[in-house]
C-alpha cells in the first residue's frame, strides 16, 4: 500500500501537468487560432525552383486572428544581415505588394502574370517578414467580423505586437534571437505625417524636383508665408499663386515626375471607362496571358496592381503559398496612411524616412 501510495505521489505532478497541456491544447482548438508554416520551393509563373529561401505560414493572435505571412532570408550573410519586419500602409495593404512589387526578391515582368527575379531586392542584404496586417488583410483572416469591418490603431499595434512575440519565424530566430534591443531602428517609405505638413510641403517639394519656375516658387512662399494648406481666403495673391502652381501641375503625377499622370479618378470619364473595360478584357483573357503571345502592353505603372491581383487569386498560387482558406480573394490596395511615430523616435536608436513612388 504504501509503495501504491508513494507512485501515485511521484506521478501526481506530471499526471497535473499532461490534464493542464490537455485543457490548454482543447482551448486553443476552441478558441485559438492555430499556428502553422510552409517553406515555398515553385511559384506558378516562375521558371524553376526559387533560388532563395521563402517561408510563408499563419500566426494566431488574440482568440480569432490568423496573420499570414512572407520570410525571405537574406541572399547575404543572414547570420550577419539585419532583420526587417515590413509593413506595408494603409491599414489593409497586402503584404504581396512589397513581396513582388516593391523590395522583394520577386517581381512581375509587365506584360504577363509571370515573375521574375529582382535585381534591386532589399533581400540582397536583409532578411525581411512582409506581414498582411491587420487581420482581414491580404491572406490574413478573422472569424470575428466586427476585427475586419472596423480596425483600429489600437487593434493593428496589439496584433503586431503579439506577432513579434510569438511568431517570428524559426529560421530568422536561428540568427537574430529576441532580446531588449530589439528592434534597433526603423525606416518609412514616403510615409505620411500630418495632413497639414504633407500639403504644406507640397510645394518645396516640387521646387526642388525643378517642376516649377525658382520665380514662382518665390512669389507663393512670399505672398503664402510657408502657408499652403488653409489658406486666407481674402489673400488673392497667395491664390492666384497656388492657381497657377496647380496648373503646372495638373498633367504631371506627383509620385512619381518620369511616370505618366494615370490614374483613374483623375482621368476624363470616358477614357476612364474604357481603360477599365480594357483591363478587364485583358484579364479574363487567362489563355492569352498565359501563352506566349504578348498582349497589349499596359499603359501604367498602376496596372502591374491589376496583374498582381489576378496572379494571386490564383487557385494554383494560393495553393502554393499554402493558403489556409483556398478561393481566398485578396485585392490589393492603396499605401495610404497618416500616423505619429513621434513616441518610437525617442526609444529606437536609427530611424531613416525616404521618399518612394
Amino acid at each position: 500500500m504504501d509503495k501504491l501510495v508513494n507512485f501515485l505521489h511521484f506521478f501526481r505532478l506530471p499526471l497535473l501537468l499532461l490534464l493542464l497541456l490537455a485543457l490548454i491544447c482543447s482551448m486553443s482548438h476552441h478558441g485559438h487560432v492555430a499556428a502553422s508554416k510552409s517553406t515555398v520551393e515553385y511559384l506558378p509563373g516562375f521558371q524553376g525552383r526559387l533560388p532563395f529561401y521563402l517561408e510563408t505560414g499563419y500566426i494566431g493572435v488574440g482568440e480569432a486572428a490568423g496573420l499570414f505571412y512572407y520570410f525571405v532570408k537574406s541572399e547575404g550573410n543572414p547570420e550577419a544581415d539585419p532583420l526587417l519586419l515590413w509593413l506595408t500602409g494603409g491599414p489593409g495593404c497586402s503584404g504581396l505588394t512589397g513581396l513582388a512589387l516593391e523590395i522583394g526578391p520577386i517581381k512581375f515582368n509587365e506584360s504577363l502574370p509571370t515573375l521574375i527575379l529582382n535585381p534591386f531586392s532589399w533581400t540582397k542584404f536583409s532578411s525581411i517578414i512582409f506581414l498582411d496586417l491587420p487581420a482581414g488583410t491580404g491572406f490574413s483572416y478573422t472569424t470575428n467580423p466586427s476585427l475586419a469591418d472596423h480596425p483600429s490603431d489600437h487593434v493593428q499595434v496589439s496584433q503586431a505586437a503579439e506577432f513579434i512575440r510569438k511568431g517570428i519565424p524559426t529560421q530568422a530566430l536561428l540568427f537574430h534571437p529576441l532580446s531588449n534591443d530589439f528592434p534597433l531602428g526603423y525606416i518609412l517609405g514616403n510615409p505620411g505625417t500630418s495632413g497639414e505638413f504633407d500639403k504644406n510641403a507640397r510645394i518645396p517639394s516640387a521646387h526642388g524636383m525643378a517642376l516649377i519656375s525658382d520665380e514662382l516658387y518665390e512669389s507663393l512662399h512670399k505672398s503664402c508665408k510657408g502657408e499652403y494648406h488653409i489658406v486666407d481666403p481674402t489673400n488673392l495673391e497667395c491664390k492666384n499663386n497656388l492657381e497657377a502652381f496647380y496648373e503646372c501641375l495638373s498633367g504631371i503625377n506627383m509620385f512619381n515626375p518620369l511616370d505618366p499622370q494615370c490614374i483613374l479618378h483623375q482621368m476624363p470619364v470616358e477614357i476612364a471607362a474604357l481603360r477599365r473595360r480594357r483591363r478587364r478584357r485583358l484579364l479574363q483573357d487567362e489563355s492569352r496571358l498565359l501563352s506566349t503571345i504578348d498582349p497589349p502592353e499596359l499603359d501604367c505603372k498602376y496596372d502591374i496592381n491589376l496583374l498582381c491581383k489576378h496572379w494571386a487569386n490564383d487557385e494554383l498560387v494560393q495553393k502554393a503559398l499554402h493558403i489556409r482558406k483556398p478561393g481566398f480573394e485578396l485585392s490589393i490596395a492603396p499605401s495610404w496612411r497618416i500616423g505619429d511615430h513621434g513616441t518610437l523616435e525617442a526609444k529606437l536608436q536609427g530611424r531613416f524616412a525616404y521618399p518612394s513612388d
